[in-house]
């Protein structure tokens, strides 16, 4: 079963086809990586299927039934998605432990500083803190965490909102080995629930080792797809992204 999918999907910004009649389905339960040189369309294609960007042309299909050319910040908890960010983007002034509560209760950031949380919050904040090693830092402000500690606290938060689909650009960009380790771990356990996984990422060998299946993007279309092993084979792709 596909559970996203894109048809003809069109991003124009002045007159640049940032992402150009794209048609891809992300079979569920897997981890699908799109990669690419950068100015590909890669984040462009995330920002759109998260509603932070207005679809120009074409439409997103949820669970091959629910066809939108339309998608709002605010719906993608309701189509059972969830992202990060390649700039991570916090709530810098609140604490660790409250910039999970906040996705847990309300989802409205002054509200959810009042709102009396309840145990089953409380436990699933601590639970999805220590899978990324941050419990011990929960009452630190966000804003005092190194930059390592940001990117695991926004996977934290992903994982707070224990979505069917996980989109992560770029959540292994500046770490140390360590963290990498984490967040490897923490992707594998979601295919491991079920979960769908739709990756941006760089490194080649993180490529090979997490993904199901990569599409390829260059100048905003689709360039190759398949299993890892034998797209990075491609001439076309080593030209294009890695290089020959």
């Amino acid at each position: 079963m596909f559970v996203l999918e894109t048809k003809n999907l069109f991003k124009h910004f002045n007159g640049i086809r940032a992402v150009d009649e794209l048609s891809i389905s992300i079979e569920s339960g897997k981890v699908t990586s799109i990669i690419g040189p950068n100015g590909s369309g890669k984040t462009t294609l995330i920002n759109v299927l998260s509603g932070m960007l207005e679809i120009d042309e074409g439409v997103v299909v949820i669970e091959e039934s629910e066809k939108l050319s339309k998608i709002k910040p605010h719906e993608i908890p309701v189509l059972g998605l969830t992202r990060t960010f390649q700039n991570i983007r916090l709530f810098e002034q609140m604490s660790v432990l409250d910039n999970i509560l906040v996705v847990l209760t309300d989802r409205h950031v002054f509200r959810a500083i009042f709102e009396t949380h309840q145990i089953f919050h409380l436990k699933k904040a601590e639970e999805v803190l220590t899978r990324v090693g941050l419990w011990e830092k929960r009452n630190q402000l966000a804003i005092n965490l190194s930059y390592g500690q940001r990117k695991l606290l926004e996977i934290a938060r992903a994982l707070a909102m224990d979505a069917k689909v996980y989109l992560l650009d770029e959540p292994f960009a500046g770490l140390f080995p360590e963290m990498v380790k984490i967040i490897s771990g923490v992707i594998k356990e979601l295919k491991a629930q079920g979960k769908t996984i739709v990756l941006i990422e760089h490194d080649m060998g993180l490529i090979r080792e997490l993904s199901d299946y990569v599409f390829v993007m260059d100048s905003g279309k689709l360039l190759a797809e398949g299993k890892p092993e034998e797209v990075l084979k491609k001439k076309e792709v080593i030209e294009a992204y890695l290089g020959d």
